[in-house]
């Protein structure tokens, strides 16, 4: 198997410095993006799948009452958490969560986190009480790229999440008082390098062969400036000015494509 890897890498690296892809993609170019809302609305508060290309993650919100940070009392919480299912690729482990899925879980949370996209703000219920918003991330099949795949999930399902009623120190489930409110529409992009190219969204194959990779959270301002929220690097391999700029480039470009299919 290492020497089917090796080759396999070797093979991808070689496909990047002819200028292809091994599925026949331009540098810049995403695979094909499905989104699917409200797909379990009816035990969570919101919903959504999203398929980007053979990967396919499905995300649910949902809402309890609890207790503000106490450098935050007047403002709702959010908590991001990820499970990669056994099923989904025969790398994934049952057990305690893995370095893989903590990372995933802390980088879709910085996106949506450091845009401001949840109006925490106007959780409050009342003195020492305040909606907590849990996302949680499941990954249904590994097929590259589970970054973006689970943040676009996370920003599609938040935009389908509804608030219950609360009457009488009580959650009312299943009865709604209007929707989660939303500011902003946070997407990540993630770019690899591979050899000495840069190229966005990673499939499977090419995220073995990647030294490093970069994601650049989105959003867009009142006047539809687009705006970088967050970034994440990972990998090995360091990026040059240059590589950083040319992500972000993409980033810019792609996401106003992907902003579109989630609203």
């Amino acid at each position: 198997m290492e020497i089917e890897a090796y080759l396999k890498k070797d093979y991808i690296i070689n496909l990047i410095n002819e200028g292809k892809r091994i599925d026949g993609r331009k540098f810049d170019e995403y695979r094909d993006i499905g989104i699917e809302k409200g797909v379990v609305n009816e035990k969570a508060e919101g919903s959504a799948r999203v398929k980007l290309g053979d990967s396919e993650v499905m995300v649910g919100i949902k809402m309890d009452v609890g207790e503000p940070y106490p450098d935050q009392p007047d403002t709702g919480v959010m908590t991001v958490g990820a499970e990669l299912i056994q099923l989904a690729s025969p790398t994934f482990e049952s057990g305690p969560p893995r370095e893989e899925a903590i990372e995933l879980a802390r980088v879709v949370d910085r996106g949506i986190r450091e845009s401001k996209a949840i109006e925490l703000d106007k959780l409050l219920i009342e003195e020492n009480k305040v909606w907590i918003v849990f996302i949680d991330v499941y990954i249904l099949n590994h097929g590259g790229n589970l970054i973006d795949a689970s943040g676009i999930a996370a920003t599609a399902a938040l935009l389908d999440a509804r608030m219950p009623k609360y009457e009488e120190g009580k959650v009312i489930r299943g009865e709604w008082n209007g929707k989660l409110p939303i500011a902003k529409i946070p997407i990540p992009c993630t770019s690899a390098k591979i050899g000495d190219q840069i190229v966005i969204d990673p499939c499977l194959d090419e995220e073995y062969a990647m030294g490093g990779r970069l994601t650049v959270a989105t959003t867009t301002t009142d006047t539809d400036e687009i705006m970088i929220n967050a970034m994440q690097k990972g990998g090995m391999s360091g990026f040059t000015s240059e590589e950083v700029q040319k992500s972000i480039d993409m980033a810019f470009e792609n996401s106003k494509k992907i902003r579109k299919l989630v609203k």
